[in-house]
């Protein structure tokens, strides 16, 4: 469990500086030519880096853990915008972070390692087809879909991914995990993800499309993980995780809309897309 916990942590400060470097390269290009900036490739590697390592820590721990603490990501973005860009850290972020620590510290109590089980029958058929319906929505709102709706598409898939994970590590042996229906759903989830969240940064402040994003990242693999693939919490700690869970979300929304969140942002770029007739 230890392993797992360190991995999913390691994801945690992953996500972190990708956000960092990606809110600083969509207010210098905007569109399909901000994914081919240095800074961008960059924070594609690293997010890379991250997604590999909350995949490991899916191995023995349930989604609603490992989803919590990859949603501290805003504390590592706020403290690096404060120690990077010498950005304002309010007392109430200070406060929020150590909210967010007291409360990953409730949801791993009150989890313990638990190894992946085989999903329904019918989980892989959906699953696919929640994926499908996913690649429509982001192709239809990448041009002109709203800041708020790309953030919760990258939530969305950034969930399938992980959710498409977790139910594959009942397999046994790795080659078993990668050639398997639910491979498609991480590759094409995280696709989404990563390219949805670019897009919303465009057109939403890093504040609130972080915040979307961490809430849709917790409540959805969570719910779904409890209540479909066997994730459970351990004896009488039920209150504890569910207030865990509260505190981790309020504290990363408060994070989110930090100055210092806002601190990785500057002039936006101007469009290099033509405007629509």
């Amino acid at each position: 469990m230890t392993l797992s916990l360190l991995c999913a942590i390691g994801s945690a400060l992953a996500y972190g500086a990708s956000t960092l470097m990606q809110a600083v390269a969509t207010r210098r290009t905007q569109g399909l030519a901000a994914v081919l900036t240095p800074l961008v490739i960059g924070a594609f590697v690293v997010d890379g880096l991250g997604f590999v390592l909350s995949i490991l820590a899916l191995d023995t721990l349930p989604l609603f853990v490992v989803q919590s603490i990859m949603a501290s990501m805003l504390v590592v973005v706020v403290i690096g915008a404060r120690f990077i860009l010498h950005a304002r850290m309010r007392r109430l972020d200070v406060a929020a972070v150590v909210v967010v620590i007291v409360a990953l510290v409730l949801i791993a109590l009150g989890s313990g390692e638990q190894p992946a089980v085989a999903p329904p029958a019918s989980f892989e058929r959906a699953m696919l087809v929640a994926t499908g319906v996913l690649v429509v929505v982001a192709v239809a709102s990448y041009r002109s879909g709203p800041g708020w709706l790309l953030a919760v598409t990258a939530g969305l898939g950034f969930s399938a991914a992980a959710v498409a994970a977790r139910a594959s590590h009942h397999l046994d042996g790795f080659w078993a995990a990668i050639w398997q229906p639910m491979t498609i759903c991480i590759v094409v989830g995280g696709i989404i993800g990563a390219l949805c969240y670019l897009r919303a940064l465009e057109r939403l402040a890093v504040g609130p499309s972080a915040a979307i994003l961490s809430v849709v990242e917790v409540v959805v693999p969570g719910a779904v993980g409890v209540l479909v693939l066997g994730d459970t919490v351990a004896n009488g700690m039920l209150p504890g995780v569910l207030l865990g869970l509260v505190l981790a979300v309020s504290g990363c929304v408060v994070l989110a809309m930090s100055p210092a969140t806002e601190a990785a942002e500057g002039e936006p770029a101007p469009s290099t897309e033509p405007a629509p007739a």
